[in-house]
């Protein structure tokens, strides 16, 4: 099993927000030369402050991605961070950390929770620290080498990197083949026997089902990863159906370094134009944050009224896991493989990527590694459909996965120096 938070950035903003006047600027000092950068309520509740304004403050640069789709970088001193509107999560050197609430647009101007600038920042050795007692945030004029971020800080992505960074240095090939044939991946295929998931498209007779296209494409999966070293268990291999808790259960056994749950999406019938909808996502363990995630989440949980033996008014074990240290390791872990997943997807789908998204997924519950979800496109739209059924095309799609699980391992072994 892989050492989660050996060596990564454990940053858990669990620390009380320093107490400012509620909507009162925040005061940046550089020397006798004080700054305010706007604040105002944020959506989620607890104060926000404006990025661009903050930059200018710290003598930093923000800036819009080349990707565009709400991706944005902040640069402070030597650090570099990415945030992309709508999520909770930032990257900074390959490490996801998660934030106190999301990151959102208003006006134009992109905002961040207060805790952001109070204490993230001055955790990532960017040349500030703020002081509790005058409500202040203070730059240094200089930071002597001493004090900046590690060398290995020094692969922060450009500006003008890929949408999720991507570490282009890589190991040698017989190195890092044998560091990835110790290494385990789940592959589950959603669904199965009795249980069809969805099927699709909107008015074509001849339907497809979210069983089968999981299931071939899980097996086009470990092939392209067997092929890359490394080695796979999968949760199901024929037309059976596999009890959600129990997938889970399959990957502690095998005691695997990944679990990667594919599924095929379904368009909410009441949508305008649901037969138009299409594209692809990727999920991690997490509270849901908008109605369509509780509405993704929803639906791949109904899996469960086919399990006879399924007892479905037990607590729902989410809340529990979200509160566990050792859990909460793996749901920073999850949120770094589910960007380079998405990634890789951009790279070959023709459909519209949909991001990264968070939502409480019964598979992924009892999983205790990192465990992610890829919907890889909707049933119910034709040229999803049509997409997704091709060989070709689903062996592609396996290509740029496995691509990505590669990465993410390579990047992990560099991180925590290759141990076990």
């Amino acid at each position: 099993m892989l050492l989660l938070g050996a060596l990564s950035l454990t940053l858990q903003l669990s620390a009380v927000t320093p107490s400012l006047p509620p909507l009162s600027p925040l005061v940046v000092r550089a020397g006798d030369r004080l700054q305010s950068v706007p604040t105002l309520r944020h959506t989620e509740g607890g104060i926000a402050v404006r990025v661009d304004a903050l930059a200018t403050a710290l003598g930093g640069q923000f800036a819009t991605r080349e990707t565009g789709d709400g991706r944005y970088r902040l640069e402070v001193g030597t650090i570099g961070i990415d945030l992309d509107a709508g999520s909770a999560l930032v990257v900074v050197a390959g490490d996801t950390i998660p934030l106190r609430a999301g990151v959102f647009r208003r006006d134009g101007r992109v905002y961040v929770p207060l805790a952001f600038a109070t204490e993230l920042l001055p955790r990532l050795g960017t040349g500030v620290l703020f002081d509790p007692d005058k409500a202040e945030l203070r730059r240094f004029s200089t930071v002597t080498a001493s004090r900046r971020a590690p060398a290995a800080r020094a692969e922060t992505p450009r500006p003008d990197a890929p949408s999720a960074p991507v570490d282009n240095v890589r190991s040698a090939p017989a190195a890092r083949n044998a560091s990835l044939r110790r290494r385990v991946v789940v592959v589950d295929a959603g669904h199965g026997g009795p249980d069809s998931g969805m099927s699709g498209p909107i008015g074509v007779p001849n339907k497809v089902y979210e069983k089968n296209i999981t299931l071939t494409f899980a097996k086009e999966l470990r092939t392209a990863l067997e092929q890359r070293e490394i080695q796979v268990v999968m949760t199901r291999s024929t037309d059976t159906l596999i009890a959600l808790g129990d997938r889970g259960r399959i990957a502690n056994q095998a005691k695997a370094d990944l679990f990667v749950s594919v599924h095929v999406n379904a368009a909410n019938p009441r949508w305008a134009n649901p037969g138009g909808a299409r594209g692809f996502e990727t999920y991690f363990l997490a509270e849901a944050k908008t109605e369509d995630e509780r509405r993704v989440a929803a639906m791949e949980n109904e899996a469960i009224r086919f399990e006879t033996d399924a007892d479905v008014t037990r607590d729902d074990p989410l809340g529990f896991i979200m509160r566990d240290m050792a859990q909460n390791e793996h749901l920073r872990e999850s949120g770094r493989l589910a960007e380079l997943l998405q990634a890789g997807l951009k790279r070959v789908h023709p459909g519209p990527s949909r991001g990264v998204k968070q939502a409480g997924f019964r598979v992924l519950v009892t999983a205790f590694m990192p465990a992610v979800l890829v919907e890889l496109g909707f049933g119910t739209n034709k040229l999803d459909a049509q997409y997704m059924t091709d060989t070709g095309r689903q062996r592609e799609l396996a290509s740029t996965l496995a691509d990505a699980v590669v990465r993410y391992l390579e990047q992990y072994e560099r991180k925590v120096g290759g141990d076990d």
